[in-house]
């Protein structure tokens, strides 16, 4: 196998980056997004590409304005929604998806880290959780590696590092709707949405379950793969689940029923306490790989990249 190497270029505005690997712009990460509040304003990984162009990702869908390609998140934090769109709030008053004025947000405070070799490209940021009332109430320090690209194989990967630290003074609960009374609803933490055209896409796990079974469950890895709108083809979106430092196991959101999506959440079915002062740290790996791949044309990649 033979890498290639990554390239990062700001633009102008200092609001995004591009990132680069044999010659196809895989991702821009827009660290200082232009979005309203009631979306959770936050960084995001979009346009996001398979090494020969291909979409891996949507942004903005008519369903949840609040998608955004790859981006971390956070669906119920002490009362604030860091996931974008109304809240899922169980019993009176109310019930189900309430919009609230609750919507918190994250702030680029800057790169501490920016490097490039000869095979791999790595920013270390630092960020700001901004709670509805204007308190910060988590310190963040994440690291995104771009490394892997092969241009033969059709493959290049992302590890997505994160420290949340709580400065808020008091313990923050961090949970998802399935914690809040939702059943199935698990969703929070680092979250990727596929394409349209993905919807109905073959869903694969490591812990041999396929399909809509994998939700909720324990596996090292789960990968979703489909074929492309406009052009031939297909390509596959594998994620390691990783680790979490957390009181709960990563469990998988994922599924294509409704649409694409892959998200190992360090909170699905119970709710983490954060201590003032502690920090939750957590680290996932996503492969983009060139080709639809069945499970066995999975097992060489999952060799290769596992955790």
């Amino acid at each position: 196998m033979s890498e290639t190497p990554f390239t990062l270029r700001h633009d102008d505005a200092g609001t995004e980056l591009v990132v680069t690997a044999s010659g196809t712009d895989v991702a821009t990460y827009v660290y200082r997004p232009d979005a309203p509040l009631t979306e959770s304003p936050k960084p995001y990984l979009y346009p996001l590409k398979t090494l020969s162009g291909a979409p891996l990702g949507v942004y903005r869908p008519w369903d949840h304005r609040w998608h955004k390609g790859l981006q971390m998140t956070w669906s119920h934090l002490e009362g604030d929604n860091f996931w974008g769109g109304p809240t899922y709030t169980h019993g009176a008053p109310g019930h189900g998806y309430v919009w609230r004025e609750n919507h918190g947000r994250q702030e680029h405070r800057g790169f501490a880290a920016e490097t490039t070799g000869q095979t791999e490209a790595t920013l270390v940021q630092g960020l700001d959780w901004i709670a509805s009332d204007g308190a910060k109430i988590l310190d963040e320090t994440r690291t995104l590696r771009f490394h892997g690209a092969d241009l033969v194989a059709g493959v290049w990967a992302l590890d997505f590092a994160t420290s949340l630290t709580n400065v808020h003074g008091k313990t923050l609960g961090m949970g998802s709707p399935t914690t809040h009374g939702r059943e199935g609803a698990g969703y929070t933490g680092l979250f990727w949405r596929g394409p349209r055209s993905w919807t109905g896409g073959d869903i694969f796990a490591g812990n041999g379950l396929d399909g809509e079974p994998v939700m909720g469950t324990e596996a090292d890895w789960a990968a979703v793969t489909s074929d492309h709108d406009d052009i031939d083809g297909g390509a596959t979106v594998l994620a390691f689940a990783g680790s979490s430092d957390g009181a709960e196991p990563l469990k998988w959101f994922a599924r294509s029923s409704s649409f694409a999506c892959l998200n190992p959440s360090p909170a699905f079915d119970t709710e983490l306490a954060l201590e003032p002062g502690a920090t939750l740290t957590l680290s996932h790996r996503f492969v983009f790989i060139d080709e639809k791949l069945d499970r066995a044309g999975l097992e060489p990649h999952v060799e290769k990249f596992a955790l």
